[in-house]
């Protein structure tokens, strides 16, 4: 049995280019920004460049895979790249020193691997065993690296300057790269990249109804949701106070004087 290889030693040419492109951002400005999002001039090019990705190829897709797939299979493949994160999950929880997210993580990776088909039957779930989702960018806040400025990067959507230099590492320790060789490795993250997206289909439909600047309400609702996914628990820690606005409920006022944008939905929150 060929062993499992590494998938190739370079980021995907989409996850660069992205990055390049963040590289650039201290030279897109707004006036008075908000304090977390001083790149702001720059982030709004890039979320309507993600709307613009959506609107015309992302949502067709997603919505086709959603109308045409039975739902019993599109369940399966919500499973099984789910199971794939469970193990990533788990390698995160351990060091973040989450013992019991650790065992939670690795018990389920074991149970649906072993009895679920590769994951496609959420066995675990049936014995109530708890998924804990993680990721490096968790991992670098739980040792108490900042943020930094809130970042909206091409093709991937929002993010923070810390859970951009991240996001290698996930990449590269993400199972479903280790499946097949480059076509198949292509085709794994295609499906995983659709499937996540018809999954938010519903959830883009609420934003376009529920928000006046749909780009300030998917960036206090991203930061929100990241610093509650860091600091979720006692930790016997000091918790930094959120900075300013932060507390805030993610808003819903009239857009500034940058143009509005739709939610990225190319690239969820992770």
């Amino acid at each position: 049995m060929k062993p499992l290889q590494r998938p190739a030693h370079r980021a995907p040419a989409i996850l660069l280019f992205a990055l390049s492109l963040a590289g650039l951002a201290g030279c897109a400005t707004v006036a008075n920004p908000n304090p977390r999002d001083p790149w702001e001039g720059f982030n709004r090019g890039s979320y309507r460049f993600n709307e613009g990705l959506d609107r015309v190829l992302l949502k067709p897709v997603a919505t086709l895979y959603r109308d045409k797939v039975p739902p019993l299979v599109r369940t399966g493949v919500s499973n099984f790249f789910g199971n794939l994160g469970d193990g990533w999950s788990a390698v995160n929880s351990l060091l973040q020193l989450h013992l019991q997210d650790f065992e939670e993580n690795l018990a389920r990776f074991q149970l649906n691997t072993m009895f679920g088909v590769f994951g496609i039957f959420d066995v675990a779930s049936e014995f109530n065993i708890e998924r804990h989702s993680e990721d490096f960018g968790q991992t670098l806040g739980r040792w108490g690296m900042p943020p930094g400025p809130y970042l909206v990067l091409p093709f991937l959507g929002p993010s923070t300057v810390r859970d951009a230099a991240a996001l290698p590492v996930d990449y590269h320790f993400d199972l479903a790269g280790q499946i097949g060789n480059n076509t198949g490795r292509d085709l794994v993250w295609g499906l995983k990249f659709v499937d996540k997206r018809a999954n938010l289909l519903r959830v883009g439909n609420v934003l376009d109804e529920a928000a006046l600047d749909k780009y300030s309400f998917t960036r206090d609702a991203y930061l929100q949701h990241r610093r509650a996914e860091i600091y979720d628990r006692d930790d016997n820690r000091d918790v930094p106070p959120p900075l300013p606005d932060e507390s805030a409920e993610p808003s819903s006022a009239a857009p500034s004087s940058a143009a509005p944008a739709r939610q990225p939905a190319s690239a969820p929150a992770r």
